[in-house]
C-alpha cells in the first residue's frame, strides 16, 4: 500500500521559516516524482512546486516569489519544502504527492496524497 506522510507543519510568526517534511512507503521514492501543493480555507488547492527523481524542479506557482524551494533526499525517501520569510498569506494546509513517473507532470496529474500538515503564519 502506497503512504505518503507530511510533517513540520507549524504555528509562527510572519518572516520566520518552516521546513516541511515528506516520507513515502510503498514506493521506489528515488523514481517518483514529488510535489507540494497547498490549501487555504475557502480557496482551491493550489500546486507550489515539483521535484523530478533527479533533482529538475518545475514551479507550478510563482505566488511564493522565490520564498519556497523544493528538495529531496532519496537516500532518506524524503521530500523537503523550505519556506522562509513566511506571511500569514501562507497559512494554509500543505500537502504532499507522488507522482507516477520520473517527472513532474501537470498538477492535476497527482493521484497519490498525503493527509496534509497545518502551517499557521500569525502577523
Amino acid at each position: 500500500q502506497v503512504q505518503v506522510m507530511e510533517s513540520g507543519g507549524a504555528l509562527v510568526q510572519a518572516g520566520e521559516s518552516v521546513r516541511l517534511s515528506c516520507t513515502t512507503s510503498g514506493l521506489t521514492f528515488s523514481h517518483t516524482a514529488m510535489a507540494w501543493f497547498r490549501q487555504a480555507p475557502g480557496m482551491e488547492r493550489e500546486g507550489l512546486q515539483c521535484i523530478s527523481w533527479n533533482g529538475g524542479i518545475d514551479h507550478y506557482s510563482h505566488h511564493d516569489q522565490g520564498r519556497f524551494t523544493i528538495s529531496r533526499d532519496n537516500a532518506k525517501n524524503t521530500a523537503y519544502l523550505q519556506m522562509n520569510n513566511l506571511t500569514p498569506g501562507d497559512s494554509a494546509m500543505y500537502y504532499c504527492a507522488a507522482g507516477s513517473s520520473y517527472f513532474c507532470p501537470a498538477p492535476s496529474a497527482f493521484t497519490i496524497w498525503g493527509r496534509g500538515t497545518q502551517v499557521t503564519v500569525s502577523s
